[in-house]
């Protein structure tokens, strides 16, 4: 049976699970067992037993729990209001003022939470109200929210990064690393989009309430202390070579806990409500990495990466060419799909190919990463689209018009960091 026949059977097979209701993880584990079954001679129940174990207890694997945890412990303190107290007199003089908190503050938060929907559950919950009460255009206020809130994936800690990490064997360190220039770059852009709009309609941008002198806005600053050291002792310790990503991870979750102490946040309810929350998201996550690697031991028993690699390595495609066609593929398989789904799904896949066109593997992970950003805002499974929808109580595709302008500027820092390769490679250079 040729190779185009076994993709389609499996293909066919992934998406009438997918659409009977079973759960992503086991699709991915009945995809492979049918693969093995029907195309191979390894038996099928010996080879998921020891992949699902050798998944499951990766030592790598370990900084996942963690940082979803400490992420879930910092979504029920009040650092968000606090971020905004210390944020607000700063970006008042900017075209577009108060807007900018939504940026700056995503940008905050994705380096202590590692998740795009809680990033915009944390900061949509402070700015949405506070925002509107003021008078910004609520396109605008959604939009911007929207689109910075994606950055959750690319600012290190990041949960997605892990998980290409371990898929693709590349240093998670070296990962988180790599995506913080891309971050502060592409939020950047996002703050260059609000000036350009304010300035352009300066009768949309509400008021100031009055400005602070130069000691007021410094006293206000204070707000921001406990962030900045939880960001410094997370991503400080991994850049200076102190912790390995799972040892960061832990030192995220005991500053986590101290900065709940410290708020008078931490109690005994809280506290399971954080652990139960980690634990479920995990679970789920980990369900889904264990059928992946089942699904990507088969793929290598049937031998199709390889036929795919060469098939894709005879058509000549050039670097370039090659990531603008994975680019448009993810796009549109992030419609249907969430990113960690869509990055455990096509590794086993698109890995022998990237390798084979020459392109680093930390250079790609951050590519990916930002592709899976853009399909977070893409209906019809974008998740901070329904994050937002839950918020506002607005149809899903008002806003994703909304956010569709932060579509096009990601489009915009993939074509960057295309042109200017470094953006991502330097930092992990200097490890």
């Amino acid at each position: 049976m040729n190779d185009l026949l076994i993709t389609g059977l499996l293909i066919v097979s992934l998406f009438l699970l997918l659409g009977s209701g079973v759960w992503i993880g086991l699709t991915l584990t009945g995809v492979a067992w049918i693969g093995m079954e029907l195309f191979s001679s390894r038996p099928a129940g010996d080879a998921m037993a020891l992949t699902i174990w050798g998944s499951a207890s990766s030592w790598t694997l370990t900084a996942l729990p963690l940082f979803i945890w400490m992420g879930e412990i910092l979504f029920r303190t009040r650092l968000s209001e606090s971020m905004f107290r210390g944020l607000a007199p700063w970006v008042n003089a900017l075209p577009g003022r108060l807007l900018h908190t939504n940026i700056i503050g995503s940008t905050i938060f994705a380096a202590v939470s590692g998740s795009s929907a809680a990033t915009c559950a944390t900061i949509g919950k402070m700015t949405i109200p506070e925002l509107t009460r003021r008078g910004y255009p609520p396109e605008k206020i959604v939009g911007s929210l929207g689109g910075a809130s994606t950055l959750g994936l690319l600012i290190p800690p990041s949960i997605i990064m892990i998980v290409y990490g371990v898929a693709a064997e590349v240093s998670i360190a070296k990962l988180f690393v790599a995506g913080v220039i891309p971050g502060l770059m592409l939020a950047a852009l996002f703050s260059g989009a609000i000036v350009v709009w304010a300035l352009l309609n300066p009768q949309a941008v509400p008021q100031s309430d009055g400005s602070l002198s130069f000691m007021d806005k410094l006293r206000e600053s204070r707000h921001l202390i406990p962030v900045v050291l939880l960001i410094g002792g997370v991503i400080g310790t991994i850049y200076s070579g102190i912790a390995t990503a799972t040892e960061a991870a832990a030192v995220g979750v005991v500053g986590a806990l101290i900065l709940s102490a410290s708020q008078r946040s931490l109690n005994w309810q809280s506290f399971r409500d954080a652990l139960l929350g980690a634990t479920r998201l995990y679970c789920m996550i980990a369900l889904i990495l264990a059928g992946a690697a089942f699904l990507t031991l088969a793929m290598g028993y049937i031998g199709l990466p390889r036929h795919l690699a060469e098939f894709v390595a005879s058509l000549n495609l050039s670097p370039g060419v090659l990531l603008i066609a994975l680019a448009l593929f993810y796009i549109l398989l992030g419609c249907f799909l969430d990113g960690i789904s869509m990055i455990v799904l096509t590794m086993g896949v698109v890995l022998p190919t990237v390798q084979a066109a020459g392109i680093d593997l930390v250079w790609f992970g951050i590519f990916i990463v930002i592709v899976v950003e853009m399909a977070q805002i893409t209906p019809p499974v974008g998740f901070n689209l329904f994050v937002l929808q839950g918020m506002t109580r607005r149809d899903i595709d008002w806003i994703a018009k909304a956010c569709l302008p932060y579509f096009f500027l990601m489009v915009l820092a993939i074509a960057l960091l295309y042109w200017f390769p470094a953006l991502v490679t330097w930092l992990p250079s200097r490890m």
